[in-house]
């Protein structure tokens, strides 16, 4: 059932021959993908740092840091997320439609 559902999901495109084409996936600016390198780089680098010698203010503004971080990542990213109730529920919602 699963796999029907996610077959129909599918975009597709016409092209002039009749036969449908998938839409290409649309890749970000290049602009945009840098600055998202960028900010996983800044992650990756405050996680690989030692933290155990830093003071507590210094400690709060590396997480202050890492969730703007993250906000900003979310914002460039976009895309739809879902949790997995929401996915549980969408699918009690099929089975009991179906």
């Amino acid at each position: 059932m699963f796999a029907c559902l996610s077959l129909t999901f599918v975009p597709f495109q016409a092209s002039a021959e009749g036969t449908p084409e998938p839409i290409a996936a649309v890749d970000p600016k290049p602009a945009e993908s840098a600055e998202i390198k960028a900010l996983e780089l800044r992650l990756t680098e405050i996680n690989a740092m030692d933290k155990k010698e830093m003071k507590a203010t210094e400690k709060k503004e590396l997480r202050k840091e890492v969730k703007s971080i993250k906000s900003n990542l979310r914002e460039l990213g976009g895309g739809v997320y879902l949790s997995g109730a929401a996915v549980i529920l969408i699918i009690i919602l099929l089975v009991v439609l179906l």
